[in-house]
């Protein structure tokens, strides 16, 4: 409790706490449709769009967050187009957007300003780089996505597990599809200060699929999920605080180690059924 309130002393920890609850919650919600219709690569891919955008924003003086994240759901819109309308599979569509846009990230500094410590930052995150505005704009595009996902949680059920029922009863699935990529689209780009390009799209995976072990209802794996991405998120920011470690990595660490207890759990319920 000591170490707690010494954390909440910090107006940076504050912030990183703030809007990391806020990005957990987006990320797990997003994860387990994302992680069922097998579109786990796609956080991958938009955080390598985000990173190329930011680094073009730093080249011509712009802000970051406000070019990253219309230029990040441009290419969530792309992204879905090419595996819907050409003879492109989705893993390949996603390799494509990947390695194109860390070359024109990296081709973009080091043409321009470098790899200065704003865009390492981003690449590897960082929870002292977090300002007051991008905790605003996290608490307003975060509470958009959360709310879009509670609207639309029916239709997005429908078309994760039955995409032709749905087209069949009058589902628009193309349109859920969109709405879905763009919502993880943001939500990538406002958690890339934090966790880092590399890193952002373990929140989307790791919760999903340790849930996964251990619930087999929609809602159920979604609610765990949920509270698997908070916690990990909170132990693991707990932790890089008091070891002075990376917190992004750290949080990857704890969400593996809740998967391995997940994995475990479930081995020892199937043997018990067995027994």
């Amino acid at each position: 409790m000591s170490l707690i309130l010494e954390l909440l002393q910090y107006p940076f920890m504050v912030r990183a706490l703030v809007v990391g609850i806020l990005i957990s919650i987006c990320a797990s919600l997003l994860g387990t449709s994302l992680v069922l219709k097998r579109y786990s690569m796609i956080g991958d891919s938009l955080s390598h769009v985000g990173f190329a955008a930011l680094a073009v924003a730093y080249a011509f003086y712009l802000d970051p967050l406000v070019i990253s994240i219309p230029v990040t759901m441009a290419a969530a819109f792309l992204l879905l187009e090419l595996k819907e309308s050409m003879r492109i599979k989705g893993d390949a569509a996603t390799a494509l957007l990947c390695s194109s846009a860390l070359a024109v990230g990296v081709l973009a500094i080091s043409l321009t300003r470098g790899m200065n410590t704003d865009v390492s930052n981003y690449m590897f995150g960082s929870i002292l780089a977090m300002s007051s505005a991008d905790v605003w704009l996290s608490l307003t595009a975060g509470s958009i996505i959360i709310l879009l996902y509670i609207l639309f949680y029916h239709p997005l059920f429908v078309v994760t597990f039955d995409e032709s029922f749905a087209t069949a009863s009058g589902v628009r699935s193309h349109f859920y599809h969109l709405v879905l990529a763009l919502m993880t689209a943001v939500t990538i780009v406002l958690g890339m200060r934090m966790m880092g390009a590399l890193l952002i799209s373990s929140l989307i995976v790791f919760p999903a699929i340790t849930a996964m072990q251990i619930c087999h209802r929609y809602l159920t794996t979604i609610e765990a999920s949920t509270l698997v991405g908070l916690g990990c998120f909170l132990v693991g920011i707990t932790l890089s605080y008091a070891l002075s470690i990376p917190t992004g990595p750290c949080i990857v660490l704890i969400n593996l180690i809740a998967l391995f207890a997940a994995i475990g759990l479930r081995k020892w319920r199937e043997s018990g059924r067995m027994d």
